[in-house]
Protein backbone atom coordinates (compact mmCIF):
# COMPACT_ATOMS: atom_id res chain seq x y z
CA UNK A 1 0.00 0.00 0.00
CA UNK A 2 1.48 3.51 -0.87
CA UNK A 3 0.70 6.51 1.04
CA UNK A 4 0.90 9.65 -0.98
CA UNK A 5 1.87 11.51 2.40
CA UNK A 6 4.88 9.84 3.02
CA UNK A 7 8.23 11.73 2.34
CA UNK A 8 10.32 11.09 -1.06
CA UNK A 9 11.98 7.60 -0.16
CA UNK A 10 10.61 6.51 2.71
CA UNK A 11 9.45 3.74 2.13
CA UNK A 12 12.93 2.56 0.99
CA UNK A 13 14.75 4.46 4.01
CA UNK A 14 12.55 2.53 6.55
CA UNK A 15 12.13 -0.80 5.19
CA UNK A 16 15.74 -1.80 3.50
CA UNK A 17 18.62 -0.42 5.86
CA UNK A 18 21.59 0.69 3.85
CA UNK A 19 25.11 -1.23 4.39
CA UNK A 20 26.79 1.91 2.46
CA UNK A 21 29.03 4.20 5.24
CA UNK A 22 28.25 7.56 5.69
CA UNK A 23 29.82 10.11 3.18
CA UNK A 24 29.70 13.92 4.38
CA UNK A 25 28.95 16.42 1.54
CA UNK A 26 31.35 18.64 0.37
CA UNK A 27 31.50 21.47 -2.17
CA UNK A 28 28.17 22.93 -1.46
CA UNK A 29 27.44 26.17 -2.68
CA UNK A 30 28.11 29.40 -0.79
CA UNK A 31 24.60 30.13 -1.36
CA UNK A 32 23.23 27.75 -0.31
CA UNK A 33 24.93 27.65 2.75
CA UNK A 34 23.39 30.52 4.97
CA UNK A 35 21.23 29.94 7.76
CA UNK A 36 20.74 33.18 9.08
CA UNK A 37 17.64 35.45 8.33
CA UNK A 38 18.80 38.99 8.86
CA UNK A 39 16.69 40.36 11.87
CA UNK A 40 16.21 44.29 10.72
CA UNK A 41 17.36 47.02 8.40
CA UNK A 42 19.62 49.52 9.92
CA UNK A 43 16.96 52.59 11.32
CA UNK A 44 14.03 50.10 10.79
CA UNK A 45 11.07 50.85 12.89
CA UNK A 46 9.66 47.96 14.08
CA UNK A 47 6.41 47.44 16.45
CA UNK A 48 8.06 46.34 19.65
CA UNK A 49 6.42 43.26 20.22
CA UNK A 50 7.75 41.87 16.87
CA UNK A 51 11.67 43.27 18.04
CA UNK A 52 11.41 41.06 21.27
CA UNK A 53 10.43 38.00 19.06
CA UNK A 54 12.98 38.45 16.39
CA UNK A 55 15.91 38.87 19.64
CA UNK A 56 14.57 35.52 20.36
CA UNK A 57 12.89 36.07 23.67
CA UNK A 58 9.49 34.52 23.13
CA UNK A 59 6.87 34.77 20.60
CA UNK A 60 4.91 37.91 19.67
CA UNK A 61 1.90 37.35 21.78
CA UNK A 62 3.71 36.54 24.82
CA UNK A 63 5.95 40.13 24.21
CA UNK A 64 2.84 41.90 24.43
CA UNK A 65 2.08 40.24 27.68
CA UNK A 66 5.77 41.33 29.34
CA UNK A 67 4.99 44.85 27.81
CA UNK A 68 1.40 44.75 29.17
CA UNK A 69 3.12 43.96 32.49
CA UNK A 70 5.66 46.16 32.80
CA UNK A 71 9.02 44.04 32.20
CA UNK A 72 9.63 45.90 29.19
CA UNK A 73 11.99 48.73 28.97
CA UNK A 74 12.77 51.15 26.48
CA UNK A 75 15.43 53.31 26.43
CA UNK A 76 15.49 53.18 30.42
CA UNK A 77 11.65 54.29 30.63
CA UNK A 78 9.08 51.37 31.32
CA UNK A 79 6.79 50.88 28.37
CA UNK A 80 3.48 49.27 28.92
CA UNK A 81 1.84 50.75 25.28
CA UNK A 82 1.57 47.91 22.40
CA UNK A 83 2.16 49.99 19.49
CA UNK A 84 5.41 51.33 20.41
CA UNK A 85 7.63 51.61 17.51
CA UNK A 86 11.45 50.95 18.43
CA UNK A 87 14.40 50.56 16.15
CA UNK A 88 18.02 48.80 16.37
CA UNK A 89 19.74 51.80 18.00
CA UNK A 90 17.30 51.79 20.43
CA UNK A 91 18.41 50.18 24.18
CA UNK A 92 15.47 47.36 24.71
CA UNK A 93 15.16 45.66 28.11
CA UNK A 94 13.83 42.88 29.20
CA UNK A 95 13.66 42.37 32.97
CA UNK A 96 16.45 44.64 33.51
CA UNK A 97 18.54 42.75 30.88
CA UNK A 98 19.05 44.57 27.07
CA UNK A 99 18.13 42.56 24.22
CA UNK A 100 19.89 42.73 20.97
CA UNK A 101 18.57 41.76 17.46
CA UNK A 102 21.22 39.53 15.73
CA UNK A 103 20.89 37.30 12.63
CA UNK A 104 18.50 34.45 13.56
CA UNK A 105 19.60 31.01 13.77
CA UNK A 106 17.96 27.67 11.97
CA UNK A 107 19.16 24.35 12.73
CA UNK A 108 17.98 20.98 12.22
CA UNK A 109 18.88 18.02 14.31
CA UNK A 110 19.00 14.25 14.32
CA UNK A 111 17.40 13.82 17.49
CA UNK A 112 18.85 10.65 19.21
CA UNK A 113 17.02 8.30 22.17
CA UNK A 114 18.13 8.88 25.53
CA UNK A 115 17.85 12.81 24.86
CA UNK A 116 15.59 15.32 26.25
CA UNK A 117 14.12 18.12 24.38
CA UNK A 118 14.63 21.18 26.98
CA UNK A 119 17.39 24.08 26.86
CA UNK A 120 18.30 22.65 30.25
CA UNK A 121 17.31 19.78 33.01
CA UNK A 122 17.50 20.24 36.98
CA UNK A 123 18.60 16.82 36.77
CA UNK A 124 21.64 17.25 34.73
CA UNK A 125 20.11 14.93 32.35
CA UNK A 126 21.48 15.21 28.01
CA UNK A 127 19.72 17.76 26.44
CA UNK A 128 19.54 18.30 22.78
CA UNK A 129 21.17 21.59 23.25
CA UNK A 130 24.09 19.14 24.78
CA UNK A 131 24.44 18.02 21.36
CA UNK A 132 24.91 21.45 19.86
CA UNK A 133 28.75 22.19 21.15
CA UNK A 134 28.35 25.41 20.34
CA UNK A 135 29.94 28.32 22.27
CA UNK A 136 27.51 30.18 24.46
CA UNK A 137 27.74 33.21 22.99
CA UNK A 138 26.53 31.45 19.78
CA UNK A 139 23.89 28.97 21.86
CA UNK A 140 22.16 31.63 23.57
CA UNK A 141 18.54 32.38 22.37
CA UNK A 142 18.27 28.86 20.41
CA UNK A 143 15.76 26.62 21.93
CA UNK A 144 13.36 23.54 20.46
CA UNK A 145 10.64 24.07 18.40
CA UNK A 146 7.81 21.86 20.24
CA UNK A 147 8.76 18.50 21.79
CA UNK A 148 10.04 15.12 21.05
CA UNK A 149 9.54 12.72 24.12
CA UNK A 150 13.13 11.16 25.50
CA UNK A 151 13.09 8.53 23.64
CA UNK A 152 11.71 9.26 19.97
CA UNK A 153 13.99 10.16 17.12
CA UNK A 154 13.91 12.41 14.37
CA UNK A 155 13.86 15.49 13.24
CA UNK A 156 13.62 18.26 15.56
CA UNK A 157 14.22 21.89 14.36
CA UNK A 158 16.61 24.28 17.07
CA UNK A 159 15.97 28.34 16.50
CA UNK A 160 16.30 31.44 17.70
CA UNK A 161 13.16 33.12 15.79
CA UNK A 162 10.30 33.50 18.77
CA UNK A 163 7.98 34.40 16.21
CA UNK A 164 8.49 31.24 13.63
CA UNK A 165 8.29 28.97 16.48
CA UNK A 166 5.29 30.08 17.96
CA UNK A 167 3.69 29.43 14.17
CA UNK A 168 4.73 26.20 13.68
CA UNK A 169 3.73 25.30 16.87
CA UNK A 170 0.19 26.67 16.94
CA UNK A 171 -2.85 23.94 15.75
CA UNK A 172 -4.11 26.98 13.18
CA UNK A 173 -1.25 26.83 10.69
CA UNK A 174 -1.74 22.83 10.33
CA UNK A 175 2.33 22.09 10.27
CA UNK A 176 2.54 18.31 9.03
CA UNK A 177 4.63 15.96 11.10
CA UNK A 178 5.69 12.80 9.86
CA UNK A 179 6.08 9.63 11.97
CA UNK A 180 7.36 5.92 11.04
CA UNK A 181 6.17 3.94 14.38
CA UNK A 182 7.41 0.21 14.94
CA UNK A 183 5.08 -1.80 16.73
CA UNK A 184 5.54 -5.29 18.79
CA UNK A 185 2.14 -6.79 17.10
CA UNK A 186 0.90 -7.32 13.42
CA UNK A 187 -1.00 -3.86 12.50
CA UNK A 188 -4.60 -4.50 11.12
CA UNK A 189 -6.42 -2.62 8.40
CA UNK A 190 -9.05 -1.79 10.79
CA UNK A 191 -6.69 -0.25 13.64
CA UNK A 192 -4.90 2.09 10.77
CA UNK A 193 -8.20 3.24 9.88
CA UNK A 194 -8.89 3.62 13.37
CA UNK A 195 -6.39 6.25 13.67
CA UNK A 196 -7.59 8.26 10.59
CA UNK A 197 -11.27 8.24 11.94
CA UNK A 198 -10.52 9.45 15.57
CA UNK A 199 -9.30 7.99 18.95
CA UNK A 200 -10.04 8.91 22.41
CA UNK A 201 -7.66 9.91 24.39
CA UNK A 202 -7.49 11.42 28.20
CA UNK A 203 -7.26 14.86 26.71
CA UNK A 204 -9.88 14.68 23.88
CA UNK A 205 -10.01 12.50 20.65
CA UNK A 206 -7.23 12.59 18.30
CA UNK A 207 -6.72 11.53 14.55
CA UNK A 208 -4.00 11.14 12.20
CA UNK A 209 -4.27 13.29 9.22
CA UNK A 210 -3.36 9.93 7.08
CA UNK A 211 -2.11 6.18 8.14
CA UNK A 212 -0.91 3.71 6.26
CA UNK A 213 1.58 0.35 6.48
CA UNK A 214 4.99 1.10 5.18
CA UNK A 215 5.68 -2.33 4.00
CA UNK A 216 2.19 -4.40 2.86
CA UNK A 217 4.88 -7.20 3.69
CA UNK A 218 5.48 -5.87 6.93
CA UNK A 219 2.26 -4.98 9.77
CA UNK A 220 4.60 -3.51 12.10
CA UNK A 221 5.95 -0.54 10.56
CA UNK A 222 3.39 2.21 10.16
CA UNK A 223 3.66 5.84 9.02
CA UNK A 224 1.28 8.64 10.35
CA UNK A 225 1.10 12.17 10.22
CA UNK A 226 -0.67 14.65 12.27
CA UNK A 227 -1.00 18.10 12.62
CA UNK A 228 -1.44 18.32 16.57
CA UNK A 229 1.43 18.13 19.04
CA UNK A 230 0.06 16.99 22.22
CA UNK A 231 2.37 15.28 24.79
CA UNK A 232 2.94 12.00 23.70
CA UNK A 233 0.15 11.97 21.28
CA UNK A 234 1.62 9.14 18.54
CA UNK A 235 2.60 6.81 21.34
CA UNK A 236 -0.83 7.63 23.23
CA UNK A 237 -3.00 6.59 20.02
CA UNK A 238 -1.56 3.12 19.30
CA UNK A 239 -1.28 2.20 22.99
CA UNK A 240 -5.38 2.84 23.31
CA UNK A 241 -5.32 0.39 20.44
CA UNK A 242 -3.62 -2.25 22.32
CA UNK A 243 -0.06 -1.72 20.81
CA UNK A 244 2.90 -1.50 21.55
CA UNK A 245 5.56 0.95 19.93
CA UNK A 246 8.92 -0.17 20.24
CA UNK A 247 10.40 2.53 18.27
CA UNK A 248 9.04 5.71 17.34
CA UNK A 249 10.85 8.45 14.43
CA UNK A 250 9.75 11.53 13.21
CA UNK A 251 10.70 11.13 9.38
CA UNK A 252 9.53 14.80 8.67
CA UNK A 253 8.27 18.30 10.09
CA UNK A 254 7.45 20.91 8.22
CA UNK A 255 8.58 19.44 5.00
CA UNK A 256 11.89 19.24 6.76
CA UNK A 257 13.66 15.92 7.02
CA UNK A 258 17.63 14.40 8.35
CA UNK A 259 18.58 13.40 4.69
CA UNK A 260 22.34 13.20 5.39
CA UNK A 261 22.39 13.92 8.88
CA UNK A 262 23.49 10.72 11.03
CA UNK A 263 21.71 10.63 14.31
CA UNK A 264 22.90 12.92 16.79
CA UNK A 265 24.33 15.52 14.40
CA UNK A 266 22.86 18.24 13.01
CA UNK A 267 22.74 21.22 9.96
CA UNK A 268 21.78 24.99 9.61
CA UNK A 269 19.05 25.12 7.18
CA UNK A 270 18.98 27.24 3.92
CA UNK A 271 17.89 30.25 2.75
CA UNK A 272 15.31 28.31 1.19
CA UNK A 273 14.12 26.38 4.05
CA UNK A 274 13.80 28.97 5.78
CA UNK A 275 12.05 30.99 3.42
CA UNK A 276 9.61 27.85 2.86
CA UNK A 277 8.52 27.65 6.64
CA UNK A 278 8.18 31.19 6.31
CA UNK A 279 5.30 30.86 3.99
CA UNK A 280 3.84 28.02 5.26
CA UNK A 281 2.96 29.89 8.92
CA UNK A 282 2.42 33.63 6.35
CA UNK A 283 4.76 35.53 7.67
Amino acid sequence: MKWRGCPPNMQRRHVKKRNKPYKPRYGRRKAEQPDIKDAFAPGEQVRLNRFIARCGVCSRREADTLISEGHIAVNGQTVTEMGTQVTTKDIVEVHGRRIVPVGLTYIILNKPTNTITTTDDERDRRSVMDLLELPEEDASGLFPVGRLDRNTTGVLLITSDGDLAHRLMHPSYEIDKVYVVDTKEDVTDGQVEKLTSGIALDDGPAKAEHAALVDPQSRRRVAISIHEGRNRQVRRMFESLGLTVSHLERVQYAGLTTDGVRRGKWRRLSRDEVASLYRKVKL
